[in-house]
């Protein structure tokens, strides 16, 4: 039926097609063509529809290109396993079975949409068709299990820098895993390892990057909090170009911590963070701690200072700035 609606629209280019036109074509009702113009908006094709005129096609979907993404990248592993799937539940969850067939460190997975795309603790990640970044990669990291919060810290330094090569976006990183503009979340992390008697085995690093949502393709509940790099640049983003450049950045910190540590990562992340220097209040498995951050530890924790001059770190949980 889709298919059929978006036949008819395509016939007249720049031209609105009434409703009923659509209804009597599809031998449907108006309201059954709204739901499925609401469908086809849900996987990324735009539309504008005007009372009395019907719809009009604006936009379709841009699907991205393994051969021209392969053709960007200037890594030597991260991204030279590739997969791009047009839809799935998580890339998490495809990036954890390609690893246990075989995939090496490295290896990325890309969805153009997600249906059960999560954050931290359980939360929903939104993820429509064919306008962000819903990638993981998987990471097989020679390092304590105690240290994993690192590549968390590492992903969203890569992340920063790779969108600023792109454009100056003002963008900048929220303990632990959030990147921000203008105070509203642009991107997200997650890290998700697998371990074996305290020994790490592997680490799959979901990134969630919103490159060219409109406003209208957040839910409500999300409209305040949340944006998008085409929103506070007003153009939209080479999707392909972002991630090549990603990966880069990701590839480059990745050796650079191998070979110095995490004393390099964390100056360039205090360097980059919107959360040093400010009061804030973290709710954390253990009550809420407030004060102002003043660092990271070797640990990759929080330092805040609070009112009554004491030092206290904080290991997870949600930033909130006062």
């Amino acid at each position: 039926m889709t298919d059929r609606l978006l036949e008819l629209l395509a016939q007249h280019p720049n031209e609105y097609v009434s409703g009923e036109q659509l209804s009597q074509h599809l031998s449907i009702s108006r309201t059954a063509v709204w739901k499925q113009i609401n469908r086809l908006r849900a996987k990324g094709y735009e539309f504008d529809a005007v009372p009395k005129l019907g719809y009009r096609l604006l936009q379709q979907p841009t699907r991205l290109d393994e051969k021209l993404l392969l053709s960007k990248l200037r890594t030597t592993s991260f991204g030279r396993q590739l997969r791009i799937l047009w839809k799935t539940e998580s890339t998490q969850n495809e990036a954890t079975a390609w690893l246990l067939s075989g995939a090496k460190e490295g290896a990325v997975v890309i969805a153009e949409e997600q249906t059960g795309g999560r954050g931290r603790r359980g939360r929903n990640w939104h993820s429509p068709a064919g306008k962000g970044i819903w990638m993981s990669v998987v990471l097989q990291p020679s390092m304590p299990l105690q240290f994993t919060p690192h590549l968390t810290l590492l992903t969203a330094v890569a992340i920063c820098r790779a969108i600023k090569k792109m454009h100056p976006v003002e963008v900048g990183i929220k303990w632990p895993n959030d990147l921000l503009v203008n105070e509203r979340k642009v991107c997200g992390i997650l890290l998700e390892s697998q371990a074996e008697d305290e020994r790490l085995l592997s680490v799959i690093a979901g990134i969630g990057i919103s490159a060219n949502l409109s406003a209208d393709d957040y839910p409500p509940e999300l409209r305040e909090i949340a944006t998008s790099l085409s929103e506070v640049t007003g153009h939209g983003w080479d999707r392909a170009q972002l991630i090549a450049e990603l990966l880069f950045e990701f590839e480059q910190l990745y050796h650079l911590y191998e070979e110095q540590g995490f004393g390099p990562i964390r100056s360039l992340w205090e360097a980059q963070s919107i959360t040093i220097g400010r009061m804030v209040s973290v709710d954390t498995p253990h009550g809420v701690v407030t004060g102002i951050a003043q660092s990271l530890d070797e640990s990759g924790a929080l330092v805040l200072l609070g009112q009554d001059g004491c030092y206290r770190k904080v290991f997870s949980g949600d930033v909130h700035f006062a």
